[in-house]
């Protein structure tokens, strides 16, 4: 695999990322960005398979990692959600140009809202693999008491995670900002396809989220897609089938 890229935007700042310009054949095909999920990195299944996809198609695209990810400067525990969407903002100000796809995973589904709102634009299509818009504030009332208080005075909670050795952090200042970029309390307006996959087995976000963002979306053309006993993760080769698929449509529907 090739290096990642760097994209310096501060002394002490700077974001890793893979970028595939995709061909140039006269139909101004749109560029699609994919973006993680919570302490997940641009390596992960989903993002080299979509990078494998392009490729063969010859798509633009840019899989990154957000500060405190993967090979970006930066501590994990130092972030939250408005780092995390600056990052992304760079990423689609810097690093492309016309209308990109976002495919957004767990958290990446939240920041990609985030984009899409403030640049409607650009944004050329919406793709949430088992989305959590919002999350901190459901994780907030998941804490026991003892947890929300070890927050509010350590200023952070360790906790095990099942998809690696090391814990999850969380701190005071990811619920802290999570309040001040929440998407779900009012009407969402996109002006471009919507497609949310979400597994019904999916022990971390609940398909009800999903539920929840198609009737807060004002979006002529939404559709959710629930796959039976999917996990959280949706990596499976059928996944990715449908993931591909997903991708292709709204892309095809994009440039006709």
């Amino acid at each position: 695999m090739n290096p990642s890229k760097i994209l310096p935007l501060s002394a002490d700042r700077s974001i890793a990322y893979h970028k595939i310009n995709g061909q140039s054949d006269g139909a101004n095909k749109p560029g699609v960005i994919f973006l993680g999920g919570f302490k997940s990195d641009m390596t992960g299944t989903k993002a080299i398979y979509l990078d494998q996809w392009a490729q063969r198609r010859g798509v633009p695209f840019i899989r990154f990692d957000y500060r405190g990810h993967g090979d970006s400067s930066g501590a994990f525990e130092e972030g939250c959600i408005g780092d995390w969407a600056d990052d992304a903002r760079e990423v689609l100000v810097r690093l492309t140009e016309g209308p990109q796809v976002l495919v957004g995973s767990s958290m990446g589904g939240w920041i990609a809202l985030l984009l899409a709102k403030a640049f409607p634009d650009r944004v050329a299509g919406y793709i949430g693999i088992a989305p959590a818009p919002d999350f901190t504030e459901r994780r907030w009332e998941a804490f026991s008491e003892d947890e929300r208080s070890t927050i509010m005075t350590k200023g952070r909670l360790e906790l095990p995670s099942q998809y690696s050795d090391a814990p999850y952090i969380y701190t005071r200042k990811l619920f802290e900002d999570g309040r001040k970029h929440l998407v779900l309390q009012d009407k969402l307006k996109l002006d471009c396809p919507v497609r949310l996959l979400h597994g019904t087995a999916d022990p971390d976000v609940p398909m009800s989220v999903s539920m929840a963002l198609l009737e807060h979306l004002e979006c002529a053309d939404a559709r959710l897609t629930l796959i039976k006993d999917g996990d959280h993760r949706l990596s499976t080769p059928s996944d990715l089938s449908l993931l591909g698929k997903t991708l292709h449509g709204v892309l095809a529907g994009a440039v006709a």
